[in-house]
């Protein structure tokens, strides 16, 4: 399948993850993607971990698979000149630069959508464009602390803890990213570009939307569920005889299935459990009633009679347990990476019934300069 973005130039001066993962995006869906690094080691994600191939960690290759590496000094006049020059043809920009920096190179938005008209210029930023701390940089458990994130996630007992996977960046590339193809739209009807800004934090205000939201307008504070919902019940883990699984009971049809295959089909007459609000209200009852009954039979037991009523229900996976799915496995987002000897995990969706297909490796330090 050709990308569908076959004829894009992104010119990516990206660093670590959120600005090389939004080239990644472009790459996987067929834009050339031409990584500007500098030339005294380049992207320090190159050397964030051990060496993996070629000398680069694991992490460099993951976001940049699929790129151009030019490797260009831009405090140079030459090396600024080079950059223009790939501009001239270029769609879209985009850098994660330390703030400020874009600034004193002269490649602020400003500067360069007015030389380049059709440019679409994005920037990705730790706390903002705007504000009092625009020009302090962050990386990702520091946005999910200050941003409240951190205090949100876990349970009850638990001390503030940040999210395993890279929210912040990864979802403020994925944010540029739809303001980078909302403007191609916008520039084919005005033949303009236009200034894409993000941030890791407001990435993390969003992702933090419905409790903010909550607080916001009711003055209550959101309870800590380590893997449950503050809105429905019973939707969380429990422990079953040989250890816990995932029931998610999201509506009152799915809570009077539930009640029939733990036997107990008179909890949907019962004042105290008959809806999700009073189940709310009454969920320790509930759980305890609950407990009692699933510790007597196993997890594979419990979900062959949840999912055959229709009640979703699941294990708990590790990462290799999940590899091992045949459902995970029919999917095929793990894809071999062409000219390597290794598997990345792919884009998370399919155009036209196919997945799109990684192009390439992550390339060399300045291998594209000539």
């Amino acid at each position: 399948m050709a990308g569908v973005l076959q004829g894009l130039r992104v010119v990516e001066l990206g660093q670590v993850l959120a600005g090389p993962f939004f080239g990644a995006i472009f790459a996987d869906l067929g834009a050339e993607v031409i990584k500007v690094e500098r030339q005294d080691g380049g992207d320090d994600a190159r050397r964030m971990g051990p060496a993996f191939r070629h000398g680069d960690a694991m992490t460099f290759h993951v976001m940049n698979r699929g790129k151009q590496s030019r490797s260009i000094d831009l405090r140079s006049p030459a090396g600024l000149a080079e950059l223009d020059v790939l501009l001239t043809d270029a769609d879209i920009m985009v850098h994660n630069l330390r703030p400020g920096v874009a600034d004193a190179l002269g490649i602020d938005g400003k500067t360069l959508t007015a030389r380049h008209q059709r440019l679409i210029y994005c920037e990705i930023s730790a706390f903002g464009h705007l504000g009092p701390m625009a020009l302090r940089p962050g990386y990702e458990p520091l946005l999910q602390a200050y941003s409240g994130l951190s205090s949100i996630n876990g349970g009850p007992d638990d001390p503030p803890m940040r999210a395993a996977a890279s929210i912040c960046d990864q979802g403020t590339a994925m944010w540029l990213v739809i303001g980078a193809l909302s403007l191609l739209h916008r520039r084919q009807v005005s033949g303009q570009g236009g200034i894409v800004q993000g941030s890791l934090l407001e990435t993390a205000l969003m992702w933090s939307g419905q409790k903010i939201d909550t607080y916001r307008n009711t003055g209550e504070m959101p309870a800590r569920h380590r893997s449950g919902h503050p809105s429905m019940t019973p939707y969380e883990a429990f422990d079953a005889a040989d250890g816990p699984f995932l029931i998610c009971a999201g509506n009152d049809r799915l809570f009077d299935k539930l009640a029939v295959v733990m036997g107990r089909p008179d909890w949907s007459a019962d004042p105290r459990f008959a809806s999700n609000r009073t189940r709310l209200g009454n969920k320790p009852a509930l759980f305890a009633e609950m407990n009692t009954r699933l510790v007597q039979k196993t997890r594979a037991v419990w979900i062959d009679l949840l999912e055959a009523a229709g009640v979703p229900a699941a294990q708990i996976h590790s990462l290799p347990e999940a590899l091992d799915q045949p459902q995970v496995q029919a999917l095929g987002m793990l894809q071999p990476v062409p000219g390597e000897d290794f598997s990345l995990t792919a884009m998370p969706i399919s155009i036209d019934g196919a997945r799109p297909q990684i192009a390439g490796g992550a390339p060399r330090l300045g291998q594209h300069n000539v």
